[in-house]
């Protein structure tokens, strides 16, 4: 049986629809200034993840709270979490991304790091602010691997399991087998080969050290040239799995679609480079929780179209558009938008 999914509202503008043009155009876009302040979040294993609270704050412990999730080796200065935390706090909202482990100003203190389907770690971020804000509304969004480890939790904790209303899953990577496959072919090595150097200049210095429990030289790191060489040699053997086989069943979140209980939007855009094409189709149907959409194209969290003479993040419309259908605030998001497009820099 056919997946049930819907179309998006996004067009690509004429010319620009290539998918290698939509997924590194976001780059070139100036991105909103942005007012943070820096948290630790300790864990329970005695290690921390790095939070970024977007200022000014609401005042009511009440305000609707937003929780962004990035990707692989992204972070606050990546332009979609600029654009999607901008318009979150623009609309009234207390906006926050969580660093994965590593990922923001300081190393992380354990030899694991964080992966596709390391659920823990947000699972605790997600019950301290139901500590702390327990009658505000929540809603989170994770995009590409965070969009993956999101759907996996939500999937996992069933409809009352997490203080949150809803969740948005942006270009997420379902099925990790398939998309390392993807990347490891025609132009989208261009992007292996980005995500494969910074894993590398983040792991060297540690393996260097000895501060990893791996069988693994410096000069055998150097010569991975592919994610699942990576992920077969440093991501399974950190976390538990025998191999990249076992960490991409296990850590998917496709295959959890009929699982998912909790109100969940999912956007991708079938021509993605990280991904097959028609991935959906060989996915579990999902439940009636989810709302599928795609778009024809979009390629990996780009999603860039024309504003007049302007090109904008269709994802940051999309995105107010959905918390206002939670809050009621639908003239809130246009006004938003309008703000920080006229203040941004690149």
């Amino acid at each position: 049986m056919r997946t049930r999914w819907q179309q998006t509202g996004f067009v690509p503008p004429r010319g620009l629809a290539n998918p290698h043009v939509q997924t590194l155009l976001p780059r070139l876009l100036p991105r909103p200034r942005l007012t943070r302040t820096q948290e630790d979040l300790e864990l329970p294993d005695g290690d921390f993840v790095e939070l970024n609270w977007i200022l000014p704050a609401p005042a009511s412990p009440q305000a609707p709270l937003f929780v962004l999730f990035h990707g692989l080796e992204g972070s606050f200065q990546s332009p979609y979490a600029r654009w999607l935390l901008a318009t979150a706090s623009g609309m009234g909202w207390r906006s926050l991304l969580m660093h994965f482990r590593g990922c923001g100003n300081q190393p992380n203190r354990l030899p694991r790091a964080y992966h596709s389907g390391d659920t823990a770690d947000a699972y605790w971020l997600i019950s301290e602010l139901s500590r702390r804000y327990p009658k505000a509304l929540k809603v989170a969004a994770g995009v590409s691997l965070g969009g993956n480890m999101l759907l996996k939790l939500v999937a996992e904790q069933g409809g009352d399991g997490l203080d949150l209303a809803g969740a948005i899953i942006v270009s997420a990577p379902l099925d990790l087998a398939a998309s390392a496959e993807r990347l490891h072919q025609g132009f989208s090595r261009v992007y292996e080969r980005h995500l494969l150097n910074a894993l590398k200049r983040k792991v060297a210095p540690r393996l260097a050290r000895g501060e990893l429990p791996l069988s693994l030289e410096s000069r055998e790191l150097a010569r991975i040239d592919s994610l699942r060489g990576y992920d077969d040699a440093v991501t399974a053997p950190l976390h538990g799995f025998r191999d990249a086989a076992d960490y991409y069943h296990r850590a998917s979140a496709g295959r959890l679609l009929g699982n998912v209980a909790l109100p969940t939007l999912i956007l991708h855009a079938d021509d993605d480079p990280f991904m097959p094409a028609g991935l959906f189709e060989r996915l579990p149907k999902p439940t009636d929780a989810v709302r599928l959409e795609i778009a024809r194209h979009g390629g990996h969290v780009g999603f860039v179209e024309r504003c007049g003479q302007r090109l904008r993040p269709w994802l940051a419309q999309r995105l107010a558009h959905e918390l206002a259908c939670w809050t009621g605030t639908g003239a809130a998001w246009q006004s938003a938008m309008d703000r920080h497009l006229s203040r941004s820099d690149n």
